[in-house]
Order: structure tokens, then sequence, then C-alpha cells
């Protein structure tokens, strides 16, 4: 999967969103609550990948799907994502067992499927 464009969400304190950046993936930020109108106005319609880097706004996980089905949702964080969206991320990672360069290449590897 060609990713030419990320929404990240959240703090990004293990920098994906630069790691991203640096390999060509132009980068979208949203702070605080994660709306329909906020990925909306990041460009969530055209976003190749949501990166969600807080939990606790677990909730945006299935407004970006709904405003893009074909987006690739990825939780970059400690914590485990709540049940009931669980099912619908495609990629959950913790921050302590893969570095955030590693996640930026493994997402943006063509070969991906």
């Amino acid at each position: 999967m060609t990713v030419s464009n990320a929404i990240v969400a959240g703090p990004d304190e293990h920098g994906l969103g630069e790691e991203l950046a640096a390999l060509g993936v132009e980068i979208a930020r949203i702070d605080g609550l994660v709306t329909a109108t906020k990925l909306e106005d990041a460009g969530i319609a055209d976003a190749d990948l949501f990166v969600l880097t807080d939990v606790e706004e677990a909730t945006g996980i299935p407004v970006a799907k709904e405003l893009n089905p074909d987006v690739r949702i990825v939780t970059y964080a400690s914590r485990s994502l709540p049940e009931f969206v669980a099912t619908v991320a495609d990629l959950a990672v913790d921050p302590d067992l893969l570095d955030a360069a590693t996640v930026a290449e493994e997402l943006t590897d063509d070969d991906e499927p």
C-alpha cells in the first residue's frame, strides 16, 4: 500500500508523524477531540492512514472509517484500545515494542497488502 498522506491524532511524543514525513508522507494533525469536523478539515476523505496516539479518543476511529472506508487505521499507544473499537483498527502498535522509525517504514512499505 502506498501511503501519500496521513492524519496523526493525539500527542505524538514518539515522533511517528515526523518519521512518516521523513519518508515523504504528507501529515495533517488533530489535537484534542477527534470529531467529524476536525477529521474533515484534516482531509480524511483523501487520507491513506489515520494514526491515533491517544486511546482516550478512540471514538474517532469509527468516525474516520465512516468518512473514509478505505483509510487504514493504526493506533500507536501503550494502552489497549477499548473493546468497542478494537476490531475496527487495522493495526495496534505499542511504542515500547517498536520504535517510530520502524513503524513508519513498515506503514510505507510498498509490499504491504
